[in-house]
């Protein structure tokens, strides 16, 4: 593998800069993602730079390091407990915080899904079949109706929503995914 071409900037900087610049892009990368899935990205930065350290750092070496406010840390913080993705510790001899992040990225990958996507996916579901139910019970007897086709087209919504429950609660407690009901989905030529 060819190492990255280096630029002026890296051949003036010692170790400890070059390192806490690529810490920073990777940490950068990472809040991308986070931003992505919905969460703040400065929560991406600080579990990334917490990750990739790996050990504990006070929240103003978090301030310092990434160069964010005493409130964006906070913040960031609180809600990376909230999501289990980070502890909080102490040092013997020491009176502030720590923090150190969870080091097992599926278990918090599985967590998320499970509290977010899943709850997501089941409030969906609550909705489609309700609203199907009544739309055929204000269907005409003896007729095919319109609210009849949005029913049947609301069913098929029903049937990928559970398979997508299906493979969500399969990755979340199996860690691998049967993907045979997927494929076996009934696909529309509409």
């Amino acid at each position: 593998m060819t190492p990255a071409p280096t630029s002026s900037l890296d051949a003036e900087m010692g170790p400890k800069e070059q390192e806490r610049r690529l810490l920073h892009e990777v940490a950068d990368a990472v809040g991308a993602l986070m931003e992505f899935w919905g969460f703040k990205r400065v929560m991406g930065r600080v579990w990334a730079l917490l990750y990739l350290r790996g050990d504990a750092l006070s929240a103003s070496d978090l301030c310092e390091q990434l160069s964010i406010s005493s409130g964006a840390a906070s913040m960031a913080l609180s809600e990376l407990e909230h999501w289990a993705v980070i502890r909080r510790i102490r040092k013997a001899g020491d009176r502030r915080e720590y923090f150190e992040a969870e080091t097992d990225i599926w278990k918090m990958i599985s967590r998320v899904l499970r509290e977010r996507e899943l709850a997501q996916i089941e409030r969906a579901l609550e909705v489609f079949e309700r609203v199907r139910e009544k739309l055929r019970s204000l269907a005409a007897p003896g007729e095919r109706s319109r609210l009849e086709d949005i029913a049947e087209r609301l069913g098929k919504l029903v049937d990928l929503t559970r398979v997508g429950r299906a493979l969500l609660v399969a990755m979340v407690q199996q860690g691998r995914v049967d993907l045979g009901p997927l494929m076996r989905f009934p696909r529309s030529r509409r």
